[in-house]
Protein backbone atom coordinates (compact mmCIF):
# COMPACT_ATOMS: atom_id res chain seq x y z
CA UNK A 1 0.00 0.00 0.00
CA UNK A 2 2.77 2.49 0.84
CA UNK A 3 4.32 1.71 -2.71
CA UNK A 4 1.18 3.00 -4.15
CA UNK A 5 0.50 5.93 -2.63
CA UNK A 6 4.27 6.96 -3.56
CA UNK A 7 3.31 6.31 -6.85
CA UNK A 8 0.57 7.99 -7.00
CA UNK A 9 2.18 10.93 -5.22
CA UNK A 10 3.45 12.21 -8.34
CA UNK A 11 -0.32 12.92 -10.28
CA UNK A 12 -1.72 14.67 -6.48
CA UNK A 13 -0.84 17.32 -4.10
CA UNK A 14 0.80 15.68 -0.53
CA UNK A 15 -2.04 16.56 1.36
CA UNK A 16 -4.23 14.78 -1.04
CA UNK A 17 -2.22 11.79 -0.68
CA UNK A 18 -2.18 11.69 2.71
CA UNK A 19 -6.08 11.88 2.78
CA UNK A 20 -6.40 9.28 0.35
CA UNK A 21 -4.44 6.97 2.46
CA UNK A 22 -6.57 7.63 5.61
CA UNK A 23 -9.43 6.53 2.94
CA UNK A 24 -7.68 3.39 2.26
CA UNK A 25 -7.60 2.21 5.69
CA UNK A 26 -11.38 3.52 5.71
CA UNK A 27 -9.99 6.90 8.35
CA UNK A 28 -10.80 9.47 6.91
CA UNK A 29 -13.36 11.91 4.97
CA UNK A 30 -13.16 14.77 2.96
CA UNK A 31 -13.94 16.66 6.24
CA UNK A 32 -12.24 14.85 9.16
CA UNK A 33 -8.78 16.13 9.08
CA UNK A 34 -8.58 19.66 8.00
CA UNK A 35 -5.07 21.06 7.47
CA UNK A 36 -2.79 23.56 6.29
CA UNK A 37 -2.71 22.47 2.60
CA UNK A 38 -5.54 21.67 0.26
CA UNK A 39 -8.48 19.64 1.34
CA UNK A 40 -9.45 16.64 -1.79
CA UNK A 41 -12.33 17.08 -3.57
CA UNK A 42 -14.50 14.10 -2.54
CA UNK A 43 -18.23 13.21 -4.16
CA UNK A 44 -19.84 11.55 -1.10
CA UNK A 45 -22.67 9.84 -3.14
CA UNK A 46 -25.75 7.59 -1.95
CA UNK A 47 -26.81 4.15 -3.90
CA UNK A 48 -28.87 2.14 -3.65
CA UNK A 49 -27.09 -0.89 -2.76
CA UNK A 50 -24.28 -2.81 -3.24
CA UNK A 51 -23.40 -4.04 -7.01
CA UNK A 52 -23.85 -7.30 -7.54
CA UNK A 53 -20.77 -7.72 -9.88
CA UNK A 54 -17.84 -5.12 -10.92
CA UNK A 55 -16.97 -7.18 -13.84
CA UNK A 56 -18.87 -5.62 -16.32
CA UNK A 57 -19.69 -8.78 -18.11
CA UNK A 58 -21.76 -10.38 -15.23
CA UNK A 59 -23.03 -7.02 -13.56
CA UNK A 60 -27.01 -5.85 -14.52
CA UNK A 61 -28.22 -3.67 -12.43
CA UNK A 62 -27.72 0.36 -12.54
CA UNK A 63 -25.99 0.37 -9.43
CA UNK A 64 -23.49 -1.66 -11.39
CA UNK A 65 -24.06 0.40 -14.39
CA UNK A 66 -23.61 3.45 -12.57
CA UNK A 67 -19.81 2.26 -10.39
CA UNK A 68 -18.77 0.84 -14.05
CA UNK A 69 -19.13 3.80 -16.11
CA UNK A 70 -16.75 5.94 -13.52
CA UNK A 71 -14.01 3.06 -13.64
CA UNK A 72 -13.94 1.94 -17.49
CA UNK A 73 -14.72 3.93 -20.34
CA UNK A 74 -15.56 2.31 -24.14
CA UNK A 75 -15.13 3.81 -27.75
CA UNK A 76 -17.67 6.26 -27.08
CA UNK A 77 -18.93 7.62 -23.79
CA UNK A 78 -21.87 10.10 -22.28
CA UNK A 79 -21.25 13.70 -21.76
CA UNK A 80 -23.01 15.68 -18.17
CA UNK A 81 -26.02 15.81 -20.62
CA UNK A 82 -26.23 11.53 -21.53
CA UNK A 83 -24.91 12.75 -25.34
CA UNK A 84 -22.72 10.31 -27.00
CA UNK A 85 -19.29 12.19 -27.19
CA UNK A 86 -15.91 10.06 -28.42
CA UNK A 87 -14.57 8.00 -25.57
CA UNK A 88 -11.19 5.54 -26.26
CA UNK A 89 -12.07 6.07 -30.24
CA UNK A 90 -11.42 9.58 -31.35
CA UNK A 91 -13.25 9.41 -34.33
CA UNK A 92 -14.78 6.57 -36.67
CA UNK A 93 -16.27 6.05 -40.34
CA UNK A 94 -18.89 3.41 -41.59
CA UNK A 95 -18.90 2.10 -44.62
CA UNK A 96 -21.91 2.73 -47.34
CA UNK A 97 -23.35 -0.27 -46.42
CA UNK A 98 -23.89 0.73 -43.00
CA UNK A 99 -22.44 -2.30 -41.40
CA UNK A 100 -18.73 -2.08 -40.85
CA UNK A 101 -17.09 0.67 -38.59
CA UNK A 102 -13.56 1.74 -38.08
CA UNK A 103 -13.03 3.26 -35.15
CA UNK A 104 -9.30 5.15 -34.79
CA UNK A 105 -8.56 5.03 -31.30
CA UNK A 106 -7.03 8.27 -29.66
CA UNK A 107 -2.86 8.52 -29.07
CA UNK A 108 -2.15 8.26 -25.69
CA UNK A 109 -4.71 6.34 -23.79
CA UNK A 110 -3.33 4.21 -21.01
CA UNK A 111 -4.65 1.63 -18.33
CA UNK A 112 -4.72 2.23 -14.66
CA UNK A 113 -1.30 0.62 -14.55
CA UNK A 114 0.77 2.91 -17.16
CA UNK A 115 0.08 -0.08 -19.86
CA UNK A 116 -1.06 1.46 -23.86
CA UNK A 117 -4.95 1.02 -24.34
CA UNK A 118 -4.48 -1.01 -27.96
CA UNK A 119 -7.50 -2.15 -29.96
CA UNK A 120 -6.52 -5.77 -29.21
CA UNK A 121 -8.29 -4.59 -25.59
CA UNK A 122 -11.45 -4.45 -26.91
CA UNK A 123 -11.16 -7.45 -29.26
CA UNK A 124 -10.39 -9.55 -25.86
CA UNK A 125 -13.18 -8.38 -24.01
CA UNK A 126 -16.10 -8.45 -26.62
CA UNK A 127 -14.90 -11.84 -27.51
CA UNK A 128 -14.98 -12.57 -23.46
CA UNK A 129 -18.94 -11.28 -23.89
CA UNK A 130 -19.73 -13.46 -25.93
CA UNK A 131 -17.99 -16.61 -25.29
CA UNK A 132 -19.96 -18.98 -23.72
CA UNK A 133 -18.37 -20.20 -20.90
CA UNK A 134 -18.65 -16.64 -19.64
CA UNK A 135 -22.36 -16.82 -18.71
CA UNK A 136 -22.62 -13.03 -19.30
CA UNK A 137 -26.03 -12.19 -18.87
CA UNK A 138 -26.31 -9.03 -21.17
CA UNK A 139 -24.33 -10.31 -23.94
CA UNK A 140 -27.24 -10.50 -26.04
CA UNK A 141 -27.15 -6.31 -26.00
CA UNK A 142 -24.35 -6.47 -28.32
CA UNK A 143 -25.74 -9.37 -30.39
CA UNK A 144 -25.53 -6.71 -33.25
CA UNK A 145 -22.21 -7.81 -34.14
CA UNK A 146 -21.93 -10.10 -36.71
CA UNK A 147 -22.13 -13.58 -35.17
CA UNK A 148 -22.29 -12.63 -32.10
CA UNK A 149 -25.68 -14.68 -31.33
CA UNK A 150 -24.04 -18.04 -32.67
CA UNK A 151 -20.55 -17.70 -30.96
CA UNK A 152 -22.70 -17.22 -27.94
CA UNK A 153 -24.62 -19.98 -28.83
CA UNK A 154 -21.62 -21.94 -28.88
CA UNK A 155 -22.39 -22.96 -32.64
CA UNK A 156 -19.37 -20.78 -33.70
CA UNK A 157 -15.92 -20.02 -32.21
CA UNK A 158 -15.35 -16.80 -30.55
CA UNK A 159 -13.02 -15.82 -33.55
CA UNK A 160 -15.83 -15.31 -35.50
CA UNK A 161 -17.06 -12.86 -33.91
CA UNK A 162 -17.11 -9.46 -35.78
CA UNK A 163 -14.33 -7.81 -34.40
CA UNK A 164 -10.62 -7.38 -35.06
CA UNK A 165 -7.61 -5.31 -34.79
CA UNK A 166 -6.41 -3.98 -38.13
CA UNK A 167 -3.36 -2.18 -35.44
CA UNK A 168 -2.96 -1.13 -32.29
CA UNK A 169 -4.89 1.95 -33.08
CA UNK A 170 -7.66 0.43 -35.25
CA UNK A 171 -10.76 -0.97 -34.13
CA UNK A 172 -12.88 -2.85 -37.12
CA UNK A 173 -16.34 -4.13 -36.32
CA UNK A 174 -18.87 -5.30 -38.75
CA UNK A 175 -22.82 -5.53 -37.63
CA UNK A 176 -25.00 -8.41 -38.35
CA UNK A 177 -27.61 -5.88 -39.80
CA UNK A 178 -27.61 -1.86 -39.79
CA UNK A 179 -28.65 -0.68 -36.40
CA UNK A 180 -29.26 3.26 -35.78
CA UNK A 181 -28.79 2.10 -31.61
CA UNK A 182 -25.44 0.73 -32.14
CA UNK A 183 -23.17 3.58 -31.17
CA UNK A 184 -25.00 3.89 -28.36
CA UNK A 185 -24.96 0.38 -27.35
CA UNK A 186 -20.99 1.12 -27.72
CA UNK A 187 -21.72 2.95 -23.76
CA UNK A 188 -22.71 0.22 -22.17
CA UNK A 189 -20.54 -1.05 -19.56
CA UNK A 190 -21.06 -4.40 -21.43
CA UNK A 191 -18.63 -2.39 -24.36
CA UNK A 192 -15.76 -1.68 -22.22
CA UNK A 193 -12.18 -3.13 -22.41
CA UNK A 194 -10.47 -5.08 -20.18
CA UNK A 195 -7.05 -5.16 -19.31
CA UNK A 196 -6.27 -8.91 -20.35
CA UNK A 197 -3.15 -9.64 -18.62
CA UNK A 198 -4.95 -9.14 -15.39
CA UNK A 199 -8.23 -11.07 -16.08
CA UNK A 200 -5.92 -14.00 -17.25
CA UNK A 201 -3.94 -14.00 -14.20
CA UNK A 202 -6.15 -13.32 -11.60
CA UNK A 203 -9.50 -14.88 -12.96
CA UNK A 204 -13.04 -13.67 -11.47
CA UNK A 205 -10.33 -12.03 -8.97
CA UNK A 206 -9.43 -9.60 -11.34
CA UNK A 207 -12.03 -7.15 -9.91
CA UNK A 208 -10.86 -6.78 -6.50
CA UNK A 209 -9.32 -3.55 -5.69
CA UNK A 210 -5.74 -4.93 -5.53
CA UNK A 211 -5.92 -6.45 -9.01
CA UNK A 212 -8.56 -4.05 -10.89
CA UNK A 213 -6.80 -2.52 -13.98
CA UNK A 214 -9.23 0.08 -15.56
CA UNK A 215 -8.48 2.71 -18.01
CA UNK A 216 -11.63 5.32 -16.75
CA UNK A 217 -11.30 8.03 -14.75
CA UNK A 218 -11.39 6.59 -11.69
CA UNK A 219 -9.45 3.64 -9.85
CA UNK A 220 -10.83 1.52 -7.30
CA UNK A 221 -9.26 1.62 -4.23
CA UNK A 222 -11.66 0.11 -1.33
CA UNK A 223 -14.84 -1.68 -1.49
CA UNK A 224 -16.43 -2.68 1.84
CA UNK A 225 -20.09 -4.85 0.73
CA UNK A 226 -23.00 -2.95 2.82
CA UNK A 227 -20.91 0.13 3.95
CA UNK A 228 -18.84 1.83 1.01
CA UNK A 229 -17.10 1.64 -2.15
CA UNK A 230 -14.26 3.97 -2.83
CA UNK A 231 -13.51 5.36 -5.74
CA UNK A 232 -9.70 7.64 -6.41
CA UNK A 233 -8.68 9.40 -9.38
CA UNK A 234 -6.83 7.67 -12.11
CA UNK A 235 -3.54 9.68 -12.71
CA UNK A 236 -3.50 8.14 -16.12
CA UNK A 237 -6.75 9.10 -17.75
CA UNK A 238 -5.96 11.01 -21.06
CA UNK A 239 -8.49 13.56 -19.25
CA UNK A 240 -7.07 13.89 -16.35
CA UNK A 241 -6.29 17.57 -15.83
CA UNK A 242 -10.07 18.34 -16.12
CA UNK A 243 -11.53 15.76 -13.81
CA UNK A 244 -11.50 17.82 -10.80
CA UNK A 245 -12.60 15.36 -8.55
CA UNK A 246 -9.92 13.49 -6.12
CA UNK A 247 -12.05 10.15 -4.96
CA UNK A 248 -16.16 9.00 -4.87
CA UNK A 249 -17.50 7.52 -1.78
CA UNK A 250 -20.69 5.55 -2.78
CA UNK A 251 -22.61 4.58 0.35
CA UNK A 252 -24.77 1.37 0.30
CA UNK A 253 -28.13 3.15 1.22
CA UNK A 254 -31.03 1.16 0.81
CA UNK A 255 -32.77 3.02 3.07
CA UNK A 256 -34.13 5.86 1.69
CA UNK A 257 -35.30 7.47 4.86
CA UNK A 258 -31.59 7.15 6.30
CA UNK A 259 -30.21 8.80 3.21
CA UNK A 260 -32.74 11.91 3.09
CA UNK A 261 -31.23 12.18 7.18
CA UNK A 262 -27.42 11.69 6.24
CA UNK A 263 -28.14 13.84 3.21
CA UNK A 264 -29.37 16.99 5.13
CA UNK A 265 -26.64 15.98 7.57
CA UNK A 266 -24.08 16.77 4.77
CA UNK A 267 -22.76 13.61 5.28
CA UNK A 268 -23.81 12.36 1.46
CA UNK A 269 -24.21 15.29 -1.40
CA UNK A 270 -26.81 13.23 -3.73
CA UNK A 271 -28.68 10.45 -3.87
CA UNK A 272 -31.23 8.71 -6.31
CA UNK A 273 -34.21 8.05 -4.55
CA UNK A 274 -36.69 10.09 -1.74
CA UNK A 275 -38.43 8.26 0.42
CA UNK A 276 -41.85 8.13 -1.09
CA UNK A 277 -43.84 9.56 2.60
CA UNK A 278 -41.76 11.82 2.74
CA UNK A 279 -42.07 13.92 -0.57
CA UNK A 280 -43.87 16.96 0.56
CA UNK A 281 -41.65 17.50 3.09
CA UNK A 282 -38.62 17.37 0.38
CA UNK A 283 -40.84 19.76 -1.65
CA UNK A 284 -41.24 22.37 1.23
CA UNK A 285 -37.67 21.98 2.46
CA UNK A 286 -35.10 20.93 -0.08
CA UNK A 287 -36.94 23.00 -3.34
CA UNK A 288 -33.15 23.31 -4.69
CA UNK A 289 -31.98 20.20 -3.83
CA UNK A 290 -34.61 18.22 -5.15
CA UNK A 291 -34.73 17.20 -8.98
CA UNK A 292 -37.31 15.66 -10.76
CA UNK A 293 -36.56 15.03 -14.38
CA UNK A 294 -38.01 12.86 -17.18
CA UNK A 295 -36.53 9.32 -17.53
CA UNK A 296 -36.45 6.42 -19.68
CA UNK A 297 -37.91 3.84 -17.36
CA UNK A 298 -40.35 1.46 -16.98
CA UNK A 299 -41.94 -0.21 -13.37
CA UNK A 300 -43.32 -3.15 -13.50
CA UNK A 301 -43.80 -6.64 -11.94
CA UNK A 302 -43.03 -9.95 -13.70
CA UNK A 303 -45.04 -12.89 -13.79
CA UNK A 304 -43.72 -16.42 -13.83
CA UNK A 305 -45.03 -17.76 -16.91
CA UNK A 306 -43.40 -21.07 -16.52
CA UNK A 307 -46.08 -22.65 -14.31
CA UNK A 308 -49.54 -22.08 -12.77
CA UNK A 309 -51.42 -20.04 -12.92
CA UNK A 310 -49.20 -17.17 -13.94
CA UNK A 311 -49.09 -19.17 -17.17
CA UNK A 312 -52.46 -18.21 -17.87
CA UNK A 313 -52.97 -15.10 -19.68
CA UNK A 314 -56.45 -14.26 -18.03
CA UNK A 315 -54.99 -14.27 -14.50
CA UNK A 316 -52.30 -11.95 -15.90
CA UNK A 317 -54.67 -9.94 -17.76
CA UNK A 318 -57.36 -9.90 -14.66
CA UNK A 319 -54.43 -8.83 -11.87
CA UNK A 320 -53.55 -6.30 -13.93
CA UNK A 321 -56.65 -4.74 -14.85
CA UNK A 322 -57.90 -4.04 -11.50
CA UNK A 323 -55.01 -1.78 -10.53
CA UNK A 324 -55.23 2.08 -10.05
CA UNK A 325 -52.09 3.10 -11.48
CA UNK A 326 -53.17 7.14 -10.99
CA UNK A 327 -53.63 6.08 -7.61
CA UNK A 328 -49.90 4.86 -7.00
CA UNK A 329 -48.22 7.84 -8.98
CA UNK A 330 -49.78 10.39 -6.94
CA UNK A 331 -50.58 8.95 -3.67
CA UNK A 332 -48.29 6.47 -3.31
CA UNK A 333 -45.45 7.95 -5.25
CA UNK A 334 -46.16 12.03 -4.85
CA UNK A 335 -46.87 12.73 -8.36
CA UNK A 336 -42.99 11.62 -8.60
CA UNK A 337 -44.08 8.82 -11.71
CA UNK A 338 -46.27 8.72 -14.31
CA UNK A 339 -49.38 6.04 -14.56
CA UNK A 340 -47.94 3.67 -16.87
CA UNK A 341 -50.27 1.53 -19.90
CA UNK A 342 -47.13 0.87 -22.54
CA UNK A 343 -43.99 -0.84 -21.84
CA UNK A 344 -42.03 1.34 -23.69
CA UNK A 345 -42.14 4.57 -21.98
CA UNK A 346 -42.77 7.78 -23.81
CA UNK A 347 -40.07 10.06 -24.78
CA UNK A 348 -38.11 7.97 -27.91
CA UNK A 349 -38.27 10.09 -30.97
CA UNK A 350 -37.65 7.23 -32.62
CA UNK A 351 -40.18 5.26 -31.63
CA UNK A 352 -43.12 7.87 -31.32
CA UNK A 353 -45.90 7.48 -28.92
CA UNK A 354 -45.99 3.66 -27.60
CA UNK A 355 -48.90 0.72 -27.26
CA UNK A 356 -51.06 0.89 -24.60
CA UNK A 357 -53.06 -1.75 -23.51
CA UNK A 358 -56.52 -2.15 -24.77
CA UNK A 359 -58.86 -1.15 -22.12
CA UNK A 360 -56.38 1.72 -20.89
CA UNK A 361 -59.33 4.01 -21.17
CA UNK A 362 -62.33 1.96 -19.21
CA UNK A 363 -63.73 3.19 -16.24
CA UNK A 364 -62.18 1.81 -12.85
CA UNK A 365 -65.48 -0.47 -12.74
CA UNK A 366 -66.08 -1.83 -15.67
CA UNK A 367 -62.46 -3.31 -15.46
CA UNK A 368 -63.26 -4.56 -12.38
CA UNK A 369 -66.07 -6.34 -13.65
CA UNK A 370 -64.02 -7.82 -16.48
CA UNK A 371 -61.09 -8.82 -14.57
CA UNK A 372 -63.55 -11.23 -12.21
CA UNK A 373 -65.35 -12.37 -15.76
CA UNK A 374 -61.18 -13.53 -16.30
CA UNK A 375 -60.55 -15.06 -13.47
CA UNK A 376 -63.39 -16.95 -13.02
CA UNK A 377 -63.17 -18.35 -16.70
CA UNK A 378 -59.46 -19.39 -15.63
CA UNK A 379 -61.31 -21.27 -12.27
CA UNK A 380 -60.68 -18.24 -9.68
CA UNK A 381 -63.47 -16.39 -7.49
CA UNK A 382 -66.96 -17.20 -6.97
CA UNK A 383 -67.81 -20.56 -7.16
CA UNK A 384 -63.87 -21.13 -7.35
CA UNK A 385 -60.99 -21.77 -6.41
CA UNK A 386 -58.97 -18.37 -4.20
CA UNK A 387 -55.93 -17.15 -5.80
CA UNK A 388 -53.26 -16.20 -4.02
CA UNK A 389 -50.22 -14.73 -4.71
CA UNK A 390 -46.95 -14.06 -3.37
CA UNK A 391 -44.91 -10.80 -4.03
CA UNK A 392 -41.26 -10.30 -4.10
CA UNK A 393 -40.19 -6.99 -3.82
CA UNK A 394 -36.53 -5.33 -2.79
CA UNK A 395 -36.83 -3.85 0.16
CA UNK A 396 -37.87 -0.42 -0.04
CA UNK A 397 -40.24 2.21 1.85
CA UNK A 398 -41.20 2.84 -1.89
CA UNK A 399 -41.75 -0.55 -3.23
CA UNK A 400 -43.58 -2.18 -0.21
CA UNK A 401 -45.28 0.82 -0.08
CA UNK A 402 -46.49 0.07 -3.99
CA UNK A 403 -46.65 -3.32 -2.94
CA UNK A 404 -48.94 -2.93 0.11
CA UNK A 405 -51.50 -0.97 -2.42
CA UNK A 406 -51.62 -3.25 -5.11
CA UNK A 407 -52.72 -6.61 -2.45
CA UNK A 408 -55.19 -4.03 -1.22
CA UNK A 409 -56.08 -3.47 -5.03
CA UNK A 410 -55.83 -7.48 -5.39
CA UNK A 411 -58.51 -8.09 -2.70
CA UNK A 412 -61.62 -6.73 -4.81
CA UNK A 413 -60.78 -9.85 -6.83
CA UNK A 414 -60.68 -12.36 -4.16
CA UNK A 415 -56.87 -12.25 -4.20
CA UNK A 416 -54.84 -13.25 -1.01
CA UNK A 417 -51.48 -11.76 -1.10
CA UNK A 418 -48.42 -12.43 0.60
CA UNK A 419 -45.40 -10.18 0.52
CA UNK A 420 -41.48 -10.90 0.61
CA UNK A 421 -38.99 -8.31 0.84
CA UNK A 422 -35.32 -8.88 0.56
CA UNK A 423 -32.60 -6.92 0.10
CA UNK A 424 -31.80 -5.85 -3.61
CA UNK A 425 -28.74 -7.70 -3.75
CA UNK A 426 -30.30 -11.00 -2.84
CA UNK A 427 -33.63 -9.45 -5.48
CA UNK A 428 -31.59 -9.09 -8.35
CA UNK A 429 -29.49 -12.75 -8.02
CA UNK A 430 -32.97 -14.40 -7.27
CA UNK A 431 -34.13 -12.98 -10.43
CA UNK A 432 -30.95 -13.79 -12.16
CA UNK A 433 -30.84 -17.69 -11.06
CA UNK A 434 -34.29 -17.73 -11.69
CA UNK A 435 -36.25 -20.10 -9.08
CA UNK A 436 -39.61 -20.06 -9.47
CA UNK A 437 -42.30 -17.58 -8.05
CA UNK A 438 -45.11 -15.89 -8.55
CA UNK A 439 -45.04 -12.14 -9.10
CA UNK A 440 -42.04 -10.31 -8.45
CA UNK A 441 -41.31 -6.41 -8.57
CA UNK A 442 -38.72 -5.39 -11.63
CA UNK A 443 -38.41 -2.68 -14.09
CA UNK A 444 -35.96 -1.38 -17.05
CA UNK A 445 -33.65 1.87 -17.46
CA UNK A 446 -32.94 2.66 -21.11
CA UNK A 447 -29.38 1.52 -21.42
CA UNK A 448 -29.66 3.63 -25.39
CA UNK A 449 -32.89 5.54 -26.07
CA UNK A 450 -34.71 2.85 -28.55
CA UNK A 451 -37.97 0.88 -28.36
CA UNK A 452 -35.93 -2.42 -28.82
CA UNK A 453 -33.90 -2.05 -25.80
CA UNK A 454 -37.04 -2.00 -23.44
CA UNK A 455 -38.94 -4.74 -26.54
CA UNK A 456 -36.23 -7.18 -26.10
CA UNK A 457 -37.29 -8.11 -22.84
CA UNK A 458 -39.97 -10.42 -23.84
CA UNK A 459 -38.03 -12.29 -26.23
CA UNK A 460 -37.47 -16.11 -25.37
CA UNK A 461 -33.93 -16.55 -26.02
CA UNK A 462 -32.96 -13.15 -23.81
CA UNK A 463 -33.22 -15.77 -20.73
CA UNK A 464 -31.00 -13.64 -18.52
CA UNK A 465 -33.25 -10.79 -18.86
CA UNK A 466 -36.90 -12.16 -19.38
CA UNK A 467 -37.70 -12.31 -15.91
CA UNK A 468 -40.58 -13.02 -16.68
CA UNK A 469 -39.79 -15.98 -18.71
CA UNK A 470 -42.09 -15.80 -21.62
CA UNK A 471 -42.23 -17.44 -24.45
CA UNK A 472 -43.99 -16.43 -27.55
CA UNK A 473 -43.14 -16.97 -31.46
CA UNK A 474 -45.07 -14.48 -32.89
CA UNK A 475 -43.20 -12.10 -30.56
CA UNK A 476 -40.03 -13.80 -30.97
CA UNK A 477 -40.46 -13.31 -34.70
CA UNK A 478 -41.84 -9.56 -35.07
CA UNK A 479 -38.51 -8.87 -32.69
CA UNK A 480 -36.53 -10.54 -35.78
CA UNK A 481 -38.55 -8.82 -38.88
CA UNK A 482 -37.89 -5.39 -36.73
CA UNK A 483 -34.33 -6.39 -36.43
CA UNK A 484 -33.27 -7.20 -40.07
CA UNK A 485 -35.45 -4.13 -41.41
CA UNK A 486 -33.84 -1.29 -42.82
CA UNK A 487 -36.93 1.17 -43.43
CA UNK A 488 -36.91 3.01 -40.21
CA UNK A 489 -40.80 3.81 -40.45
CA UNK A 490 -41.35 -0.43 -41.40
CA UNK A 491 -39.08 -1.46 -38.26
CA UNK A 492 -40.97 1.08 -35.80
CA UNK A 493 -44.72 -0.43 -37.14
CA UNK A 494 -43.28 -3.67 -36.74
CA UNK A 495 -42.05 -2.75 -32.85
CA UNK A 496 -45.56 -1.21 -32.09
CA UNK A 497 -47.17 -4.55 -33.03
CA UNK A 498 -44.56 -6.50 -31.10
CA UNK A 499 -45.51 -4.21 -28.63
CA UNK A 500 -48.90 -4.34 -28.82
CA UNK A 501 -48.55 -8.54 -28.62
CA UNK A 502 -46.82 -7.93 -25.51
CA UNK A 503 -49.62 -6.09 -23.65
CA UNK A 504 -51.89 -8.47 -24.34
CA UNK A 505 -50.04 -11.23 -23.31
CA UNK A 506 -49.08 -8.94 -19.67
CA UNK A 507 -46.39 -11.19 -19.03
CA UNK A 508 -44.92 -7.94 -17.08
CA UNK A 509 -47.70 -5.86 -15.33
CA UNK A 510 -46.53 -2.45 -16.05
CA UNK A 511 -47.70 -0.27 -13.69
CA UNK A 512 -45.44 3.35 -13.57
CA UNK A 513 -43.17 5.71 -15.89
CA UNK A 514 -40.37 6.14 -13.87
CA UNK A 515 -38.88 10.34 -13.67
CA UNK A 516 -35.79 10.52 -11.71
CA UNK A 517 -35.88 11.77 -8.38
CA UNK A 518 -32.44 12.82 -7.15
CA UNK A 519 -31.38 15.01 -3.86
CA UNK A 520 -28.25 17.07 -5.41
CA UNK A 521 -26.86 19.23 -2.90
CA UNK A 522 -26.01 23.19 -4.49
CA UNK A 523 -22.71 22.42 -3.52
CA UNK A 524 -22.34 19.92 -6.52
CA UNK A 525 -21.36 21.52 -10.08
CA UNK A 526 -21.86 19.68 -12.79
CA UNK A 527 -24.46 17.50 -12.57
CA UNK A 528 -26.71 17.81 -15.68
CA UNK A 529 -30.21 16.31 -16.16
CA UNK A 530 -31.05 14.11 -18.87
CA UNK A 531 -33.67 10.93 -19.78
CA UNK A 532 -30.56 8.51 -19.31
CA UNK A 533 -30.23 9.95 -15.55
CA UNK A 534 -26.35 9.29 -16.18
CA UNK A 535 -24.15 11.70 -14.41
CA UNK A 536 -20.20 11.13 -14.86
CA UNK A 537 -17.93 12.31 -11.93
CA UNK A 538 -15.29 13.68 -14.69
CA UNK A 539 -17.84 16.48 -15.19
CA UNK A 540 -18.49 17.29 -11.25
CA UNK A 541 -17.00 19.28 -8.91
CA UNK A 542 -17.96 20.77 -5.32
CA UNK A 543 -17.45 24.15 -3.68
CA UNK A 544 -16.90 24.03 0.32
Amino acid sequence: MFRQIWRLGRAFPGAVVFSLFLLGLGLGTSTDRPGSGPQPMIWHRGELGDPGSLDPHKATTLIESNILDELFEGLVTHDARGTIIPGVAASWTRDPTGTVYDFLLRPGVKWSNGDTVVAGDFVFAFRRLMAPKTGAPYANILYTLKNAEKVNKGELPVEALGIRALDDATLEITLEHQAPYFLSQLAHFTAKPLHQKSVESYGSDFVRPAHMVTNGPFILKKFTPNDRLVLIKNPYYYDAAHVALDAEIFYSLEDRAAALRRFMAGEIQSYNDVPVEQIGFVRSHLAEAFKVSPNLGSYFYAFDTRHKPFDDKRVRQALSMVIDREFLAERIWGGTMDPGYSFVPPGIASYGAPATVAWKDIGPFEREDEAKKLLAEAGFGSGGQRLEVELRFNTSENHRATAVAIADMWKALGVETRLLATDATTHYAFLREKPPFDVARSGWFADYPDAQNFLFLGQSDNQALNAASFSNKSYDQLMRDAQDEASPERRRAILHEAEALLLDEQPFLVLLTYRSRNLVSPKLHGWEENVLDNHPGRYISITP
